[in-house]
């Protein structure tokens, strides 16, 4: 069937006219020939307020196709419950959407609806990662990676995180996704990881990091491999493993050999002693040597001890800046940092506000001693 492109009585308006004007004159040289917009497709954008100037500065090629359905792809959005706003947003940051046929955007819907629980939650997905809803060419892909998960009883929930976060792994073959995680099972089976357990240690590995499904097995045993020539047992690489939540495929050998070397000479610890602080706090692993220093030094200069940070090493995940707020705020309810634990620094912001809160009372209410002598006015 032919569209033609039949210009809407919207454009007759002297205000959208203007809006209009040189849109049609817009052309794009690639290798020396000159290709114009297509007008068609300029003009259904701009009857959903589209902001075309994003799209040409960011995504030109798409206005020069012969051929594009951008209402189509917009009411598929308006049947989902998406507002004029919303399809405008989506159509700004993923102009490629509307170069997907009605056959494939409603297939892309259907095979999301398969591990979406609603059309609500679908639109919101949609909204943040449109990209990845609108990846149609890869469709088959998409569709044999979910059954793959499915198959291993892996929730939607997890899945649909999946997809719209980590979406090129849904858009790999299969057969990349299933060498991956048959490689963490094996993994966690060489560590001694209790069968009954694996589902659900897969699930929340995933969850934490749907990243590293686009990592190669060989990261992942070369990694394991260092740490276990560190000295570390396989009851310890098995708890490291669940604490890095994923985070592991980031590293590398040579970059936690930096950072462990840093540690070593700054903390003045042994090789035994290093390995209980990572344990206390694994984040050391993957921290980059300029930025352990600058927090190492930050806490050091504010007196605190390097035998206080060894017994509380986890505030090595604090900024400098955030380091300092919490000092000064503590010291101001008279909580000397000097001479007390670090434990109080550490956490989130509500983690550090109950911690502060159980102190500022601590002071404000003395210890009632039921021991000591009562005076009695006579």
């Amino acid at each position: 069937m032919f569209r033609l492109a039949v210009a809407p009585f919207w454009v007759h308006c002297p205000r959208v006219r203007a809006c209009l004007s040189g849109s049609r004159s817009y052309a794009v040289s690639r290798g020396g020939n000159e290709r114009a917009e297509n007008k068609l497709t300029v003009n259904s954008l701009y009857s959903l307020s589209v902001d075309i100037r994003k799209i040409r500065k960011l995504k030109g090629w798409v206005l020069l196709q012969d051929i594009a359905y951008v209402d189509e792809t917009a009411s598929v959005l308006k049947e989902l419950g998406a507002e004029a706003t919303l399809i405008a947003t989506v159509l700004e940051q993923c102009p490629e959407a509307v170069l997907c046929t009605p056959a494939e955007v409603r297939a892309q819907r259907e095979l999301w609806m398969s591990v979406c629980p609603t059309e609500k939650e679908l639109l919101t997905i949609i909204e943040k990662f449109p990209h990845s809803f609108f990846t149609a060419s890869q469709h088959i892909n998409q569709k044999a990676n979910i059954q793959f998960f499915q198959r291993l009883k892996i929730n939607k929930r997890t899945i649909i995180k999946l997809m719209a976060s980590a979406s090129q792994s849904f858009s790999n073959p299969v057969e990349q996704n299933e060498q991956m995680i048959s490689t963490l099972q094996d993994m966690y089976r060489s560590l001694g990881g209790k069968e009954g357990n694996l589902q659900i240690w897969l699930q929340k590995l995933l969850t934490q990091n749907p990243f590293i499904l686009m990592k190669t097995p060989e990261t992942l045993k070369e990694n394991l491999k260092f740490l276990q020539k560190k000295g570390f047992s396989s009851e310890e690489l098995l708890l490291l493993l669940s604490k890095l939540r994923g985070f592991i495929a980031e590293l590398s050998p040579c970059r936690m050999e930096e950072t462990l070397t840093c540690s070593k000479a700054v903390l003045r610890c042994t090789e035994w002693e290093l390995k209980e602080i990572v344990l206390k706090c694994p984040a050391l692993l993957y921290y980059s040597v300029p930025v352990l220093s600058d927090r190492l030094q930050g806490l050091l200069s504010r007196g605190i001890s390097v035998d206080q940070i060894k017994e509380s090493p986890s505030v090595l995940e604090l900024t400098t800046q955030i380091v300092q707020y919490r000092i000064q705020k503590l010291s101001a309810s008279g909580y000397d940092i000097k001479k007390g634990s670090l434990e109080p620094l550490n956490g989130t912001n509500k983690d550090f506000e109950l911690s502060y809160e159980k102190l500022h009372l601590r002071k404000q209410r003395p210890l009632f001693n039921p021991v000591a002598p009562l005076t009695i006015e006579e």
